[in-house]
Order: structure tokens, then sequence, then C-alpha cells
């Protein structure tokens, strides 16, 4: 299982930490992303990190960081200077295997996906 949190209301220019922890099968990936998911857009690749970096949306590149916690089993999406077309619902997900990095951003590469939490960012 991925269980996402830490969304929330925050105002433009403002910051937010999302987690995900991993638990059970899903706690040993390889490769652990981030994608998110505005009203009436499709879904779309935020963030992911692997054992040869980490990787980013030109939308978010500068303003979002990427870490993981291999002890805890978690991954944290930091988000800073955030804008009003920030405000989507982030999903977290897990991939078993690594990947070649161009194809990280596609969500069918991922195994596991947490349940989504919301970030509203006001303007």
């Amino acid at each position: 299982q991925l269980q996402a949190s830490g969304g929330g209301l925050v105002q433009a220019g403002g910051s937010l930490r999302l987690s995900c922890e991993a638990s059970g099968r899903t706690s040993r990936n390889n490769v652990m992303g981030w994608f998110r998911q505005a009203p009436g857009k499709e879904r779309e690749f935020v963030a992911a990190i692997r054992w040869a970096g980490t990787y980013y949306a030109d939308s978010v590149k500068g303003r979002f960081t990427i870490s993981r916690d291999n002890a805890k089993n978690t991954v944290y999406l930091y988000m800073n200077r955030l804008k009003p077309e920030d405000t989507a619902v982030y999903y977290c997900a897990a991939r078993r295997g690594d990947v070649i990095s161009s194809a990280l951003r596609s969500g069918v590469q991922y195994d596991y996906w947490g349940q989504g939490t919301l970030v509203t960012v006001s303007s």
C-alpha cells in the first residue's frame, strides 16, 4: 500500500510537504513518483526518484524537490513557491523494477498507486 498525506490549502507563494509511506509489497520499490490531476485535466507527471537521480516536470523544476527516506519507506515532495495552477490531487506511485529515465513520466510504468491527497493553492 501507498499512503499519501500532507495536502491542504495554502496561499500562493507558500509551501507544503507531501509524504508517501510504502508498506507491504510496496515497501521495496526502485522507482517512486508523484503525479497530479487537476479538475477537468488529465493526470500529469510531477517528479520521480530512482537510484540514478531525480526527475521533474518542467512546470515544477526549481520549485519542487523529491526525496526518499529508505529507512522509513517514505518518499517526500517538498513544494515551494506554490502557484494556483499547482492545485490538484497529488498521487504517489511506485514501480518494483527500474526503468529508463525517459519512461518515468508515464503513469503506465508504475505498479502501485496511493489514494491521492488534495492540494489547493489560493491566489
